[in-house]
């Protein structure tokens, strides 16, 4: 059996990174890792091919060689995979579909022979075994939540990972907490489940003897969902893997804001070797919070969880979301003001938006106020439902706020408040320098100290960086590269504004 497996292409957004991997002469960011773990639940005796179509093109002759075309990919991929079944439909390619678009929404996609939807550990063996009797069904489902301590490791022999940013594994799947506008819950459940350490170490060995040096993304809803375990097992067995190995990755993860309160856990985190955490801040705004029953930030002061986590040694990357019922007029300066004064530079700014499933989707199904379905990137400026603030003041106080905290004198002010409060270990030293660091420094001198406007903000935060921190210059460099790329695709969302006359409170 011949099998293609397909990664569509993720759009031009905040997430792809498109224009900040060129200085480093990278091709994407993150590798397909569910279709790579897809490829290792399969028969070791079929043939497999993979296309990932954010650093190559997909050929009729990909196609053509496949009995069968596996695809798998996020809501914001929907265009490209619309396309590849189409490609596949009219070259008579039989096609598989699994991954959060297809679990999440599979009746939205003509032409797909055979959907193995939710979890793969649960529905792809029934798929496999019908497949082989010539019998396999249209749709294969389960509502099962599997242990994951059998999860095989990826198949990393079918990329070549040199041509990533960053590599990526799964510790954990699902988070405890509720919030009604997010779908991880939908697709993995409340409660953590979790690798075992043996796993972990598996994980890291199979990367560090593929050759990888760098950074590694633990892609989990929420890393610290089982603080316990964390503590207990995992981390101490990271950092004496990362010890063992001289601390060849630099890792970063998604947790919950309450990380903050554990200053344990923050350390053993550090000491392992993570640098970064992508955290949900979504609003200052109270009112908003409990709107949306994100308890774990309410009654806090979130700005000093932040710096804590910077404190300890954790760049904190925020997620921020406008347009709840509770949002006042006021929410795009309060919106700016948090961020500045955070120090959180990697701000992502969004517009809230319904994904399918979620309590907020059929709470504002009740309410009649649903529109289109969900483009899956809630930063292209569309929204799927009938917000409570009049549209055009919504719209254009987003696209204020974007054309605020991505503008380079904003942005370079936010990366000198962070390096304030920034305190990276010094039990690892400073970072391994690449040929390709070097490229990506001389190419920022070029594009951001000479050609881009504002120019001169940049080379002010680098005369400061090297008077005040110069241990931080290589990371002050990569988040001026993070603030080009940010500009780029903030400028296709902040002019023209919609009707200039609406009143906002900037």
């Amino acid at each position: 059996m011949k099998i293609l497996l397909v990664y569509p292409e993720y759009p031009d957004t905040f997430w792809s990174f498109k224009h900040a991997i060129k200085f480093i002469s990278k091709k994407a960011s993150f590798p397909p890792l569910g279709l790579l773990t897809v490829a290792a639940m399969l028969p070791a005796g079929w043939q497999k091919k993979l296309v990932d179509m954010n650093m190559t093109s997909l050929s009729d002759e990909d196609i053509k060689w496949a009995d069968y075309v596996f695809i798998s990919a996020m809501v914001v991929q929907s265009a490209s995979v619309k396309e590849i079944i189409a490609r596949c439909n009219r070259l008579n390619a039989r096609v598989v579909a699994g991954g959060p678009v297809f679990t999440t929404g599979h009746e939205e996609f003509e032409g797909v022979d055979h959907f193995v939807l939710g979890e793969a550990e649960v529905t792809l063996a029934p798929f496999l075994a019908d497949l082989e009797k010539g019998c396999a069904k249209h749709v294969y489902i389960s509502g099962e939540r599997p242990e994951i301590s059998g999860t095989p490791l990826p198949l990393w022999s079918l990329i070549n990972i040199k041509h990533y940013s960053s590599m990526s594994f799964q510790y954990s799947r699902g988070c405890p907490f509720n919030c009604e506008f997010c779908d991880i819950v939908i697709m993995n459940g409340h409660k953590p489940r979790t690798k075992e350490k043996q796993q972990v170490v598996n994980e890291l060995d199979a990367l560090y003897q593929g050759g990888w040096r760098g950074s590694v993304f633990v892609v989990d809803d929420n890393f610290i969902g089982n603080k316990k375990k964390l503590k207990v097992e995992i981390l101490p067995t990271m950092i004496e893997w990362s010890k063992k190995n001289r601390y060849p990755f630099s890792f970063y993860t998604e947790a919950s804001i309450n990380i903050s309160d554990d200053e344990e856990l923050m350390q053993l985190m550090v000491q392992a070797g993570f640098d970064r955490v992508f955290v949900g801040i979504e609003s200052p705004n109270e009112d908003s919070l409990a709107e949306c029953n994100k308890q774990q930030n309410q009654s806090r002061d979130l700005v000093a969880s932040v710096k804590k986590m910077q404190n300890r040694g954790l760049e904190v990357q925020g997620g921020f979301i406008i347009g709840f019922d509770n949002d006042p007029l006021s929410i795009f300066r309060s919106q700016i003001d948090f961020i500045q004064k955070s120090g959180i530079v990697t701000a992502m700014v969004g517009l809230l938006n319904a994904p399918r499933g979620t309590r907020l989707y059929h709470r504002l199904e009740k309410e009649n106020r649903l529109l289109e379905i969900f483009s899956g990137d809630n930063t292209d400026g569309s929204l799927n439902f009938i917000p409570k603030m009049n549209y055009e003041t919504l719209i254009n106080g987003y696209k204020h706020v974007l054309d605020t905290i991505y503008s380079p004198r904003e942005y370079y002010a936010r990366v000198r408040t962070f390096l304030k409060e920034y305190h990276p270990p010094k039990v690892r030293g400073l970072p391994r320098l690449r040929l390709y660091h070097l490229e990506a420094f001389f190419k920022t001198l070029w594009f951001l100290g000479v050609r881009e406007k504002g120019r001169q903000y940049y080379w002010q935060l680098l005369l400061d960086t090297l008077l005040k921190h110069p241990r931080s210059f290589a990371l002050t460099v990569s988040l001026s590269v993070f603030g080009f790329h940010f500009r780029k695709v903030a400028e296709k969302f902040t002019r023209p504004l919609i009707n200039e006359s609406s009143t906002l409170e900037y």
